[in-house]
């Protein structure tokens, strides 16, 4: 009567890995699980050995998926173009940071900012100096501000700030130096020198977080103070009416 022959069952190695190494791992898993494998039948050692490998394998795979979705949820939370949290992520870290607020009592502020000129920037030398004009504001943003503050772009050329432990007078202080930073960037393209310069400015918004204002809130309050020192600016440089 013929026996039946027994082919070893064995995963291909990884680079760098000898063929003994993936036996050596079943193995190791086998004889975890307190199984002496020597004192069993050939065709039950082959079967537990496959197993150990199918388990293995399954390892790997979970490993990588884990990696794959840590990789997914920080693009998710990324804005496109630039290195910072896009709105939807932005929003999640203030509402946190609310809850850290109001749980302890310490003060919060949030600097909404909305760039001078930048409409003029894209009209004059195009989409890609746009672009470029908006991650340098960002990495501008990112150097100005300790690293447990956070640094979101809101969308188009608007950006926001959240300064945990930090007073409104302080964070207006804040957000005067950015304007100065960002007004000091002179946009030209040396490429087509007849075209005139263009200097870039921003308009702050900077509130105080209150018990009771959510994320929304605050973020609108933030907007709306912009948007009436933008009208500021805008009425301080409108020539008089003759």
């Amino acid at each position: 009567m013929a026996e039946p022959v027994e082919t070893p069952i064995d995963s291909d190695p990884l680079p760098g890995e000898s063929q003994a190494e993936p036996v050596n791992a079943r193995r190791r898993l086998i004889g975890a699980l307190g199984v002496d494998l020597a004192s069993l039948p050939k065709q039950v050692q082959a079967a537990l050995e496959a197993l150990a490998g199918e388990v293995l394998s399954l390892r790997e795979e979970r490993a990588a998926l884990q990696t794959a979705l840590e990789t997914a949820e920080l693009l998710a939370d990324r804005d496109a173009l630039c290195p910072l949290f896009n709105r939807r992520a932005f929003e999640r870290e203030l509402t946190r940071e609310i809850a850290l607020a109001q749980r302890y009592g310490t003060p919060l502020c949030l600097i909404y900012i909305d760039l001078d000129n930048f409409k003029l920037v894209n009209d004059r030398f195009g989409h890609a100096t746009g672009d470029d004009v908006l991650k340098h504001v960002a990495g501008l943003l990112v150097k100005s501000v300790r690293q447990t503050d956070i640094v979101g772009r809101l969308g188009g050329d608007e950006f926001a700030l959240v300064l945990t432990h930090a007073e409104l007078a302080d964070s207006q202080a804040k957000a005067a130096l950015l304007e100065r930073l960002i007004e000091a960037c002179l946009i030209r393209d040396t490429a087509a020198e007849h075209l005139e310069p263009i200097q870039l400015g921003a308009s702050c918004g900077t509130v105080e977080w209150s018990r009771g204002m959510t994320a929304e809130v605050l973020i609108n309050l933030a907007d709306e103070t912009m948007f009436r020192t933008k009208a500021a600016r805008k009425a301080a440089v409108r020539p008089d009416p003759v």
